[in-house]
């Protein structure tokens, strides 16, 4: 009796029932308390009667139509498609920006570096090259400090074990600098553009090995047109001695291994891109310091009364301002578009510094470095191209 009566109340319910979910459920929940033996009349879609024979028998229940129970449907079908394309155009322009942060920030520092050189050099007898990279290692640390003291950023406090983990990218950092000034002074300054072309391959190939990267044609093919115009432009200077042809080629494995490491410190190094500036400039300031007591170069700089002045201080503080910027987008630029890219940005930065320092120092391009220029904005061009190409298919598949 009780069974029956709950079919009806469910087949014709009063006109103030609410038919929400609490009060459904608490019909079922009565259902099955009332009538144990019944548990099949709950079931959707069908009910039960007793036959003359005791047997129960399904019928089809019938379906309630009530204008207050409404199914909502999405008014747009999401698009996986869609989303996927919009992920592969924002991962594009990231990818731009990062290279357009890390070509500005470049060849500011150049330009920045040069300038000091060419004011103060004549006041030594000598370079001030590594002190110079202390001074601003330095400065990049005071200001990534101030930026975390006003809550700009944040990042953990120093920590052994997070310096260890980050200490072979400053060790590479150190030795591409001390092989890159041994060979400028056995090879001619061609010639070193001739083995830069060489390290870009060198981080291509090992970019492919290292963490599966593919090779498009395309960007072989640039960097081959780039080799073959650097070449090309040193034909009449190619004097190379032995030491320095191993002093070149120690130099192409530090910077390949400096850009390659990166890398993987950037992704397993547990660091915001601003702790990794941090660790970056406090390790280089630990290894180069001793360095610059050991060749002369601290004892020249405190001796030398002439660039203890404010001008030197200011123009050495605003390189390290710079160095700041260029160590975040260097770290970004790696980590948003790979090793191979970073190369290939390196060798085109050359490109606008050869004009920046044709217009600002008055300094002479012949026609060997303006024929280089043409060629590494085809390798350029070409190269763009074929990353165009390649972002284009990953967006389409």
């Amino acid at each position: 009796y009780s069974s029956n009566l709950l079919h009806r109340k469910i087949l014709h319910p009063p006109p103030q029932t609410d038919f929400s979910y609490p009060q459904t459920m608490s019909i079922g929940a009565t259902m099955r308390a009332t009538s144990p033996n019944h548990m099949e009349d709950v079931e959707l879609g069908s009910s039960s009667s007793a036959n003359k024979s005791g047997t129960a028998r399904t019928r089809p229940m019938m379906k309630l139509k009530d204008s207050n129970i409404v199914e909502l449907q999405p008014l747009v079908e999401p698009s996986s498609k869609a989303s996927k394309g919009d992920g592969e155009s924002s991962s594009f322009a990231k990818s731009v920006i990062a290279s357009t942060m890390y070509s500005g920030c470049s060849i500011g520092m150049v330009l920045v570096n040069k300038s000091l050189a060419s004011s103060y050099n004549h006041l030594i007898d000598g370079d001030l090259n590594i002190l110079l990279v202390v001074f601003q290692a330095v400065t990049a640390v005071i200001c990534v400090e101030f930026s975390k003291f006003m809550g700009w950023v944040e990042y953990p406090n120093f920590n052994t074990r997070t310096a260890r983990l980050w200490a072979p990218v400053n060790l590479f950092f150190c030795g591409m600098l001390f092989t890159g000034m041994a060979s400028m002074q056995h090879n001619s300054v061609p010639m070193v553009t001739v083995f830069k072309n060489i390290t870009n391959i060198m981080t291509t190939i090992g970019d492919c090995i290292l963490y599966g990267a593919s090779i498009e044609l395309l960007v072989m093919a640039a960097f081959g047109i780039m080799l073959l115009g650097a070449i090309f432009a040193a034909r009449n200077d190619a004097d190379v001695t032995q030491t320095g042809l191993c002093w070149m080629l120690a130099n192409c494995l530090c910077t390949s291994g400096y850009v390659l490491y990166l890398k993987y410190a950037t992704k397993t190094v547990k660091l915001s891109k601003f702790g990794m500036v941090f660790y970056n400039n406090v390790l280089c300031s630990c290894f180069l310091l001793p360095v610059t007591m050991f060749n002369g170069e601290l004892s020249m700089f405190l001796n030398t009364s002439a660039l203890h002045t404010v001008d030197y201080a200011v123009k050495n503080w605003f390189a390290g301002f710079v160095g700041f910027f260029l160590n975040f987008a260097s770290l970004n630029c790696v980590a948003q578009t790979g090793p191979t890219t970073y190369a290939m940005i390196g060798s085109l930065n050359k490109i606008p510094i050869a004009i920046f320092g044709y217009l600002i120092f008055d300094n002479d391009i012949s026609p060997e470095t303006w024929r280089f220029i043409c060629v590494s904005l085809c390798g350029g061009i070409l190269y763009t191209v074929a990353k165009l190409r390649a972002s284009r298919r990953k967006s389409r598949s």
